[in-house]
């Protein structure tokens, strides 16, 4: 079977519950993922706006040095700049470049941009990286290339 990425919260293809967005609590989806390549060493997940300004794919959350034993994350992810209890797992950097630039910030577009595609991409990973915190998307995706086992996707949508 196919790697699968899911949420209780919402389906494929549908509407982010508010609470996951800028206008809600802002905190991050919890997710859910199965079918995993045996090989999987460790994880990462990409959310970006397909639909950013633009056509730009505006950051929304960068997740690594997840490990491979790893099934499931809660809602609301925050870890102190410490990290002790987050068994290695580190946050990147989001598009935003004032207030939280660290770890999840959710939907939050321009009114009438119409409906926005937010792609979260989960990565299995054929060997532990150990990353710094506070990666670029460019840097992760440059990382993560040619460990690539397989990706699962799943979108959210927001409108405002």
């Amino acid at each position: 079977d196919a790697m699968e990425l899911t949420s209780p919260e919402f389906r494929n293809g549908d509407r982010l519950p508010k609470k996951y967005t800028g206008e809600g609590v802002n905190v991050s989806p919890p997710l859910h993922w199965q079918g995993v390549p045996e090989a999987t060493r460790q994880f990462a997940i990409v959310c970006t706006d397909q639909d950013g300004p633009g056509g730009m794919h505006w950051v929304h959350w960068l997740l690594y040095n997840v490990p491979a034993g790893c099934r499931t994350l809660p809602e609301g992810l925050i870890w102190s700049d410490n990290l002790d209890d987050s068994n290695g797992i580190r946050q990147g950097k989001n598009s935003w470049d004032v207030g939280k630039t660290i770890g999840y910030r959710g939907p939050l577009p321009h009114s009438g941009t119409g409906v926005h595609r937010y792609l979260f991409s989960l990565y299995a990973l054929d060997m532990q990286l150990n990353l710094s915190e506070g990666l670029e998307k460019n840097s992760l995706l440059s990382a993560i290339e040619g460990h690539v086992l397989e990706r699962a996707d799943l979108i959210g949508t927001y409108e405002r």
